[in-house]
């Protein structure tokens, strides 16, 4: 079971909401870059390290939105199913409209948008490289 009360259970499910959904964000805008700079090399080229500072801080601010909606009552933090860590409150979904909704939106924008984005940009890489190989390989 949970060990260490209330209040540091909300602060580890905020802290691992925080921190992955920040991952995830961070991979997905990396992925985003290196396909402007491979694929689109007129707009990638002008990539400038304020540009990277500002998607830093964008990846931060976007994973706090979701990691403080709990907070603010919009979905749960509480005690994982075999109760010894804390996360959102899966089983909330089941009984509460609001919670499912989060529990949606969060599904939506911090999984399958941005895999679908990371994809999308390796794939296109993937095809850049292949098309250059041959263009290689004809001259």
């Amino acid at each position: 079971r949970w060990l260490y009360g209330k209040q540091f259970c909300l602060f580890y499910a905020f802290c691992g909401v925080l921190f992955g959904i920040c991952s995830l964000s961070t991979l997905t805008l990396l992925s985003t870059v290196c396909c402007l700079k491979i694929c689109f090399p007129a707009y990638g080229n002008r990539f400038k390290r304020e540009h990277g500072q500002i998607l830093i801080a964008f990846a931060w601010g976007y994973a706090a939105v979701f990691a403080c909606s709990p907070l603010a009552h919009w979905g749960e933090y509480g005690a994982e199913p075999y109760g010894t860590a804390c996360c959102i409150d899966w089983r909330s979904t089941n009984l509460n409209a609001v919670a499912m909704s989060y529990t949606i939106v969060l599904f939506v924008f911090c999984f399958i948008v941005p895999c679908g984005v990371i994809v999308t940009s390796y794939s296109l890489i993937l095809v850049t490289v292949k098309e250059s190989r041959k263009a290689v390989e004809q001259h």
